[in-house]
C-alpha cells in the first residue's frame, strides 16, 4: 500500500525510506546543510527522504540535557526546512497538545520509545492524518507493537510503521534482535531500523547516553540484510559537537558509502 507522505507517495517494499538529520535542532542554517546533503544522496541513490529533526528532547538523562528550540520556534524552523528543501519532514512529539500543531506544519509524527504504550499520545498523533512512526519501546517484544498500530488504526489512521531500535540487555546495555524485523512486518506496517539510537549505551556515563557510533555501518547492514523498509539515521557534519546524542550521530561525510552499501545489500535480496 501507498503511504503519502507530503507530496511523496512512497511505497514500501519498492521504495526505500530514509529518515535522517540532526538528533536535535540546533539552528535553521544547521539544518539545511544537514538536510540539503542528506537529500542529494538520497536523490542520486534513488531513496525516499524524509528529513528528521527534534524541536524538544523531554527524555534527556539530565537536567541540564540540550533541549532543543521549543515548539513554537522548533516548527518554525522545520517549516522553514519544508519550504527551501522541498523535502517531507518529521518530529517527534511527547506530549497529546503537541500533536495538533506539529500536525499542522510536518508530514509526519515520530513516537518516541519510551512513549509508544500511551494511549492518548497514539489517538492525538492519529487525529492529525499523518503518518505515525511509532518507535519500539525498548521494553516491548516485537509482536506486543501490534497493540500501538491498533489504537492508531482504531482512530482512523492506517497510514502506521514501526522502528526497530534496539532492546533493554541488563544496565547501559541495548541489543538488537533482528528476527523482531519480519515479526512487526507481519502485524502489517512497514518496519524501519533506528542505527544510530541501536548503539546507546543508556546512562553509561552517569549524566548522559554514551554511545558507540562506529557499529552504526554493521547494525545498518543487518537490518538491511533482514529486509527493513528504511532507515532512521541521526547525523552530524561533526558529531563531537553535537548537543544531543553525541556519542550515536553518524558522521555526515561518511553517510553516502554507507547508504550505497545498504542498497548494494538490498539489491541482492531482490
Amino acid at each position: 500500500m501507498t503511504m503519502p507522505i507530503g507530496t511523496l507517495a512512497w511505497t514500501p517494499g519498492r521504495d526505500f525510506l530514509l529518515l535522517a538529520g540532526p538528533c536535535v535542532i540546533e539552528s535553521l542554517q544547521m539544518c539545511l546543510d544537514i538536510g540539503g546533503a542528506v537529500r542529494d544522496t538520497a536523490q542520486q541513490l534513488g531513496m525516499t527522504y524524509v528529513f528528521k529533526a527534534s524541536f524538544d528532547k523531554a527524555n534527556r538523562s539530565s537536567a541540564n540535557s540540550y533541549r532543543g528550540e521549543g515548539l513554537e520556534a522548533g516548527l518554525d524552523i522545520l517549516a522553514q526546512v519544508r519550504k527551501i528543501l522541498q523535502v517531507p519532514v518529521v518530529t517527534d512529539v511527547h506530549e497529546s497538545e503537541q500533536c495538533a500543531p506539529a500536525g499542522a506544519v510536518v508530514d509526519m509524527l515520530q513516537i518516541p520509545a519510551f512513549l509508544c504504550r500511551q494511549t492518548d499520545l497514539l489517538l492525538a498523533a492519529a487525529a492529525t492524518g499523518k503518518p505515525v512512526n511509532v518507535k519500539k519501546g525498548q521494553f516491548m517484544a516485537p509482536w506486543e507493537m501490534g497493540n500501538a498500530v491498533e489504537k492508531i488504526r482504531k482512530a482512523g489512521n492506517h497510514h502506521v510503521l514501526l522502528t526497530e531500535r534496539g532492546t533493554f540487555f541488563g544496565y547501559n546495555r541495548l541489543v538488537n534482535d533482528f528476527t523482531g524485523i519480519p515479526q512487526m512486518q507481519a502485524l502489517g506496517v512497514p518496519v524501519l531500523f533506528d542505527a544510530t539510537h541501536s548503539t546507546q549505551l543508556p546512562g553509561g556515563l552517569g549524566h548522559a547516553t554514551a554511545g558507540q557510533r562506529e557499529y552504526v555501518p554493521l547494525l545498518a547492514r543487518c537490518a538491511l540484510a533482514s529486509g527493513v523498509d528504511g532507515l532512521f539515521i541521526e547525523t552530524h557534519p561533526n558529531p563531537a559537537k553535537s548537543p544531543s546524542d553525541a556519542a550515536t550521530i553518524f558522521p555526515l561525510a561518511d553517510l553516502p558509502a554507507l547508504l550505497e552499501e545498504c542498497l548494494a545489500i538490498r539489491k541482492v535480496l531482490s
